[in-house]
């Protein structure tokens, strides 16, 4: 059944590829902070190993509101790694070791790309492709990264 809410069918499918060029990148996301909580070494672990948690958590709840996102345009999300890893705008690790600076820097720079990403997005949504909806929707993941990414800049000081 096709979906009619007021957007153009070709704007729909732009905006759902978008969507899931950031599932991606949400994806990658998430497992790149599995891994430092998981692997995190040092004075700081059990501090680190938590941090890692709650951010992780974070990411997952993301993950859930773009995949239903895209499916509330009528589209299918993008469910399986090999896809993440071609539309993904994210490395899977860059970083040298296993200490908790190490892992925060590569995040932080992950959650600074995806930021600049969807920034660029919240006007083109609106405008370009006549998505308000989306628009706000993805403001507020831009916001929620950019806490995140606050907090792993405090940590770095």
């Amino acid at each position: 059944m096709d979906i009619q809410i007021g957007i153009k069918s070709k704007n729909l499918a732009e905006v759902a590829n978008s969507l899931n060029k950031l599932l991606a990148d949400e994806n990658v996301l998430l497992i790149k902070t599995k891994n430092a909580h998981w692997n995190v070494e040092g004075h700081d672990f059990h501090a680190q190993h938590l941090f890692f948690e709650t951010q992780f958590g974070q990411v997952e709840e993301i993950i859930d509101g773009v995949a239903e996102r895209i499916r509330t345009l009528g589209h299918y999300a993008e469910a399986t790694l090999k896809d993440y890893l071609k539309l993904t705008q994210l490395t899977e690790q860059t970083r040298k070791d296993n200490s908790s600076d190490s892992f925060m820097k590569e995040l932080l720079n992950d959650h600074e790309n995806i930021i600049i990403e969807l920034r660029g997005n919240i006007g083109r949504f609106a405008n370009e492709l006549q998505d308000v909806g989306t628009s706000d929707f993805i403001t507020g993941i831009m916001e929620t990264h950019e806490k995140m990414a606050w907090m792993l800049r405090a940590h770095l000081k």
